[in-house]
């Protein structure tokens, strides 16, 4: 049994590493302390890949460690950061006792409506207050506003109230269903700061909003107000298709059949049909994953042509949902005179890696022993964002040239002979196990039978002769 439990630190050498994947990239960080990256998925990582979840595929870090590793949609780390815009405001003086506030604004502004100068008029207040009111000009605005972000010049503490109102002429006042918080405060080396007010989209053109008044709800918070930025909702751009071309491999006699075969894991979610000359053909596309499955469609039919230069070429078909499978079957609805090339267009994923040990880093894929437990990566990233807002996405990093690991083998079933030695050990110990167990069960048995004996035959007495009976001669 000790022997036994001697090899068991073998099996955890057994655990997935370098040399269970076929292949590795070398990876080149954008930023050395960015903590988590990302890496785009290119043509030659997707064909290593064997699992349909993407299993096979891991960052290692320069100790040969697996770290935390995820394949994620593109648009979830690569969407672009939400635009800004630097606006023109003014400050406004504001009395402690609200019955004061009579004032004239006297402004000055071109053509366009743009402020070049705003004055007040009407006599100074009584007593001013130390925040001021703001005039914010929306005037060269053409798009929604998510937001207005404000910095200010540092301040002890600060946690002060606004009320938001807009106007298309600088007269006429309308309050918006919206206020603002501005909140920066320190303790024992943390800050809380707040400095963003929600506008939700407002259109300034089309909502009469060309100006906005922020006006604090009391005077007495010290802040001097140094920029006002627009922030515009982020610009959510699908990453670009790309585009692989399959000839048959086999096809009816009829040439209104054709079967495709892919080598990869491709996230394939547009298919079209490149053929030659002038034709106008309906199209039914289906696949499956290996020759045991059922085909399935994949989408409606859909009409391909081609007429002339004029005429142009059908649009690419949009499948229901990303598709993995290896095998694909165009079926038409005439017989076409030439064989069809299938392209099929996908999105590249970008595999986002936690960087954990030391570099260098080395992203390693294809592989049917190694098939890790989910990753934390995507929970991971959405806690960064909650924290760091929506718009923060992992550092870059690039694929190098590809080394080949353990190549072809790895794609094979690891039957080898040390885990088969080390199965059949385990095996045998556990019979040894199993027969001790019995052994100790029968003796156990044994002794309990023996207690239950009172007396051994030498401590019975002999039984009294029979005085009618006649003694032998």
């Amino acid at each position: 049994m000790a022997a036994v439990l001697a090899l068991l630190p073998c099996f955890a050498a057994l655990a997935a590493g370098r040399q269970d994947y076929g292949w590795e990239w070398p990876l080149t960080l954008s930023q050395d302390d960015a903590g988590a990256y990302r890496v785009t998925l290119d043509e030659f990582v997707y064909r290593r890949l064997q699992d349909p979840q993407l299993r096979d595929l891991v960052v290692f870090d320069g100790a040969g460690g697996a770290v935390p590793t995820a394949v994620l949609a593109p648009e979830q780390p690569l969407a672009r950061t939400a635009p800004r815009l630097a606006l023109p405001w003014f400050a406004l003086p504001m009395s402690k006792t609200p019955s004061a506030r009579r004032w004239e604004l006297l402004s000055e502004s071109d053509a366009d409506g743009r402020l070049r100068r705003v004055e007040v008029s009407g006599g100074a207040p009584a007593e001013r207050a130390q925040a001021d009111v703001l005039i914010v000009d929306l005037s060269r605005v053409r798009e929604a506003v998510a937001a207005l972000e404000l910095e200010w010049k540092p301040v002890e503490a600060l946690d002060l109230g606004y009320r938001v109102e807009a106007s298309d002429d600088l007269d006429h006042w309308q309050p918006l269903a919206t206020r603002g918080r501005l909140v920066d405060l320190q303790r024992e080396g943390r800050r809380l700061l707040h400095r963003r007010i929600d506008l939700f989209g407002l259109l300034p053109h089309h909502q009469r909003a060309r100006y906005l008044r922020l006006t604090p709800d009391r005077g007495d918070q010290a802040l001097a107000i140094a920029s006002v930025e627009a922030v515009f909702a982020p610009r959510a751009t699908a990453a670009p298709l790309s585009w692989i071309e399959l000839s048959p491999s086999r096809s009816s006699d009829d040439r209104q059949m054709y079967e495709f075969r892919i080598d990869g894991r491709f996230p394939v979610e547009q298919a079209d049909v490149a053929l030659d000359g002038n034709h106008a053909v309906e199209w039914r596309l289906e696949s499956r994953d290996d020759a045991d499955a059922q085909w399935r469609s994949r989408g409606a039919p859909w009409m391909g042509y081609q007429v002339g230069a004029e005429g142009g070429r059908s649009r690419p078909n949009a499948l229901a949902t990303s598709v993995r499978d290896r095998q694909w079957r165009l079926r038409a609805s005439t017989a076409v005179a030439t064989a069809p090339v299938l392209r099929l267009g996908y999105r590249p994923e970008v595999a986002v890696f936690v960087a954990q040990g030391a570099p260098p880093y080395a992203l390693a894929a294809g592989s049917a022993r190694a098939l890790p437990e989910p990753s934390p990566v995507p929970r991971l990233v959405e806690a960064l964002r909650e924290r760091h807002g929506r718009d923060w996405q992992p550092a870059t990093a690039y694929l190098g040239s590809a080394r080949v690991l353990a190549g072809e083998a790895a794609l094979r079933p690891d039957w080898n002979w040390r885990k088969g030695l080390l199965w059949g050990v385990l095996l045998i110990g556990a019979l040894v196990v199993a027969g001790l167990a019995l052994s100790l069960l029968r003796s156990s048995r044994a002794t309990a039978a023996a207690e239950a004996v009172p007396e051994t035959a030498e401590d019975v007495e002999p039984a009294p002769a029979n005085p009618d009976k006649p003694d032998a001669e």
